[in-house]
């Protein structure tokens, strides 16, 4: 099962639902402590005074769903061309780690340099899948 290029994207699917259960098990709590009825917000902007820690989390969440976006219709292309190989399963592994490395990062330190480099790594793999899937076409 961890030959298929697939496993990884189930793994980073379930860590993005990891990621919504972190989300509201904090941002809930300080919600009510701030005195935040979400039923009667009318601007996301009234999220601004949770605490710095639950945004983080909270934007983190955000971003999962942005960029990883690509690599799993990247990783279909690879599963339905029956071009996966062993490099593309480590690559895609790969990835999984640095988006939970970049998550863990975001969520408990977020020092921007450290969480950027994670970002950046993160999409070289990327480019290094999408690269071996246009080379193979030529």
């Amino acid at each position: 099962m961890l030959d298929t290029i697939l496993t990884p994207v189930l793994a980073l699917i379930a860590w993005t639902l990891v990621m919504w259960l972190w989300m509201y098990a904090t941002r809930i709590p300080a919600m009510q402590k701030a005195g935040i009825n979400a039923a009667k917000m009318k601007e996301k902007s009234e999220m601004d005074v949770l605490p710095r820690a639950v945004r983080q989390v909270a934007d983190n969440h955000n971003h999962l769903h942005e960029q990883p976006v690509l690599f799993y219709a990247l990783a279909v292309y690879i599963q339905l061309s029956q071009t996966a190989d062993p490099l593309f399963i480590a690559l895609a592994w790969g990835y999984v780690a640095l988006r939970i490395a970049h998550s863990l990062y975001q969520a408990l330190v977020n020092f921007i340099p450290v969480r950027f480099a994670l970002y950046v790594l993160a999409t070289i793999v990327l480019i290094v899948m999408t690269a071996r899937c246009v080379l193979a076409l030529v």
